[in-house]
């Protein structure tokens, strides 16, 4: 079972490995979007860390809709309010369990997906995180393993496909050829949850 600590290190452990890749996100979004993907992500994670050293958090529920309100207020453009409703619609899900499975973390996370799809009117294929996100979701009622490489490999496969939503669909064909960044960055979250079940801090350099 998953308790509000194991929740905390995930987090903490997405904070840190969003800081290490923060360049490489806005290396992605640079020749589709405004090349600051990396930069408003490291500092929106950067104050959920701080956040959650300061601040009570005794389920779950809590963990998650903490740190989607401070994404939602330090995040510039979409990527806030997209990580946002995607923790805090988990989190809700969630309920007030002191401890939950595994597959109730993965059906939340499905919730919390089917959010963000609405948000960002955005569908499997249409190059956006969606299409890490929601076969990730899916495959944690498998392992923490298996959502990890489905968010990888979704986010690999973006690379082909021409953007239709979101601000890589600005630029049109030019989006082929380019991974998305936001798909990347959503990979990232489920890589930390993989190390982070692994028994490690989610954030390590092992």
């Amino acid at each position: 079972m998953l308790d509000a600590a194991f929740f905390r290190r995930w987090m903490t452990g997405a904070a840190a490995l969003i800081s290490r890749e923060a360049d490489r996100l806005t290396s992605l979004d640079s020749p589709i979007g405004d090349a600051d993907h990396g930069t408003n992500l490291h500092r929106g994670f950067s104050a959920v860390a701080t956040a959650l050293e300061q601040e009570e958090t005794p389920t779950p529920s809590a963990v998650l809709t903490l740190c989607g309100r401070q994404l939602i207020s330090t995040v510039g453009g979409a990527s806030g309010p997209l990580y946002g409703t995607l923790l805090r619609r988990a989190g809700k899900a969630l309920g007030e369990a002191p401890e939950v499975s595994r597959e109730e973390l993965a059906a939340a996370l499905g919730a919390g997906v089917q959010a963000v799809a609405a948000l960002g009117g955005a569908a499997p294929g249409d190059k956006t995180m969606i299409d890490a996100l929601a076969p990730a979701a899916e495959a944690l009622a498998t392992s923490f393993e298996a959502a990890r490489e489905a968010a990888e490999q979704g986010a690999v496969d973006t690379t082909p496909l021409q953007a239709r939503k979101g601000r890589a669909s600005y630029v049109g064909e030019r989006s082929i050829g380019h991974q998305d960044p936001g798909a990347t960055s959503s990979a990232l979250l489920f890589a930390a949850l993989a190390e982070t079940a692994a028994g490690g801090e989610g954030g390590s350099d092992e």
